[in-house]
């Protein structure tokens, strides 16, 4: 579905991006993470066909996007991050509007139960000027759905939703990747969504890509490290550290680890090797693991490659 191999844009002279990589298939659902200002919305204008780019290859469901973008768009469906609208439409005459643009015709009744699907059966008369926030983003996500697209590109489809909502969200994008035939591209900051929905990730920081591939396959590259932060009295004595200690850096008393242990080994074991070697422990706090141990392990070398 799609294919991004060194990817490289310029805006008024600024390199915004330099060396995107980004694969991902039919079924699949990709997190792409980073940042505020790494670069996401700009590579999804470059996939667009918005924004003029140097490549080695992108291919979107098949085409480049340069030379047929406005094919391309016909299988797809967007939601920005900031959806706009006009506020003295109703739902349903919004959505009837807007499938003129990709001439389609649905019938009232896959409005309504377009509608319904995104938890806005019950307004669909209203003005779209009364809806509070969450309801514009299942709107932004009703209008993205509407043509019947084969890839779904979504900025924060989340954000502004309560629990509940964001449940919601979540069921109606795993039911439309079940066919394995469609695919996501889900542009977020919040990780929980990723941990949720997604089988793939890229990272990109600074507009480079850190790391990108399946999601079970960078967590099982985790298993059994853990980071900790922990509070010192004094200066400790950093030149000679326990084989399964990597020191990651400090603030002031506050110092970051990673540990690596084995099944066999008990946590305490490290902190009484460390104390023994000078490390004067006062509190020790778990961070944490998961998507956002594997997000701020890749940003964190990323920084530190560059500096």
């Amino acid at each position: 579905m799609l294919e991004i191999e060194n990817l490289w844009l310029t805006i008024d002279g600024k390199q915004i991006l330099k060396g995107i990589d980004l694969h991902m298939g039919p079924g699949d659902t990709y997190g792409l993470l980073g940042p505020n200002g790494a670069g996401k919305s700009t590579t999804i204008a470059a996939l667009l066909g918005l924004r003029d780019y140097w490549s080695d290859r992108v291919v979107v469901l098949g085409q480049d996007p340069s030379l047929g973008a406005a094919e391309i768009r016909r299988d797809l469906g967007v939601m920005p991050e900031h959806a706009g609208f006009y506020d003295w439409m109703t739902a349903s005459g919004y959505l009837r509007w807007y499938a003129r643009l990709y001439g389609v015709s649905p019938t009232p009744r896959e409005i309504d139960m377009l509608l319904g699907r995104v938890g806005l059966g019950n307004v669909y008369s209203h003005s779209i000027g009364t809806f509070s926030r969450g309801m514009k983003q299942r709107l932004a996500l009703a209008r993205a759905l509407l043509p019947h697209p084969r890839l779904l590109i979504l900025d924060e489809p989340t954000d502004g939703l309560d629990p509940n909502g964001r449940r919601e969200i979540y069921n109606l994008l795993a039911e439309f990747v079940g066919d394995g035939q469609t695919g996501v591209l889900l542009c977020t900051h919040l990780l929980d969504d990723v941990d949720r929905l997604c089988n793939r990730i890229g990272i990109i920081d600074q507009g480079r890509t850190c790391i990108e591939g399946l999601l079970d396959a960078l967590m099982a590259e985790k298993k059994g490290k853990q980071r900790f932060r922990l509070r010192l009295e004094g200066e400790p004595d950093t030149a000679s550290l326990p084989d399964s200690v990597t020191l990651l850096g400090h603030t002031g008393q506050w110092w970051r680890i990673q540990s690596t242990t084995r099944p066999s080994e008990e946590p305490s074991a490290i902190w009484c090797e460390l104390w023994q070697r000078g490390w004067k422990i006062v509190e020790i706090n778990a961070e944490a693991s998961g998507v956002e141990e594997i997000y701020m392990d890749h940003v964190t070398r990323s920084r530190q490659r560059r500096q």
